[in-house]
């Protein structure tokens, strides 16, 4: 049994179950807000609430500190506020670099291959490179991978940035990596 509930950005529904996770933040956040205990001096009747659970929640108002007087302590609202924030900006990253679309180049003795379907940045060579190559590759956080026959690591822009610094991938253009990769087109927020 896994008990690692963590959202891979690998993970091709990685926006579907963000969105789905911040959903439920959301919702909870909604019911701690709601007042409905302050108002009534105890959980019961609370609307989604079940019997067990407000008897649980005012039964943990009685039994806990003298200044405890709601079930949910404000640090519970400041915590689950701050979550809806980073799952609102990892959606807003996860979908801006799905919908930019890296591009690969060719190289002198090779390609870099942009692999959407494994979310993976990956370098083909020729040949077998130089012991001190493979060094430059492992530093830069490229791995080799047997079943893909390539040197790889995860696409995202740390990737392309990291194979601007090996001057062995650089393309055959003369460009970087990072000049070949398309534009972001500037949020609402940047235009101002």
């Amino acid at each position: 049994m896994s008990y690692n509930h963590a959202i891979s950005s690998d993970d091709p529904q990685a926006v579907e179950k963000l969105t789905a996770k911040l959903e439920a933040c959301q919702k909870r956040q909604e019911f701690m807000k709601s007042g409905f205990y302050r108002k009534n001096s105890t959980a019961h009747g609370c609307p989604g609430v079940s019997e067990e659970t407000a008897e649980r929640m005012d039964e943990s108002v009685r039994t806990g500190y003298s200044w405890v007087t709601a079930p949910f302590p404000s640090y519970e609202l400041s915590n689950n506020n701050a979550e809806i924030r980073r799952l609102k900006q990892r959606i807003e990253q996860l979908s801006a670099s799905q919908e930019l679309g890296y591009v690969g180049w060719k190289f002198d003795g090779g390609e870099a291959v942009v692999n959407t379907d494994n979310n993976r940045l990956q370098l083909l060579f020729d040949e077998k490179p130089a012991e001190e190559q493979r060094t430059a590759l492992k530093r830069n956080g490229f791995h080799w991978s047997p079943s893909e026959q390539a040197w790889q690591r995860q696409l995202n822009d740390n990737a392309i940035y990291a194979a601007g610094r090996l001057d062995f991938v650089r393309p055959e253009s003369g460009e970087s990596p990072t000049q070949l990769q398309p534009k972001a087109k500037p949020s609402k927020e940047q235009e101002r």
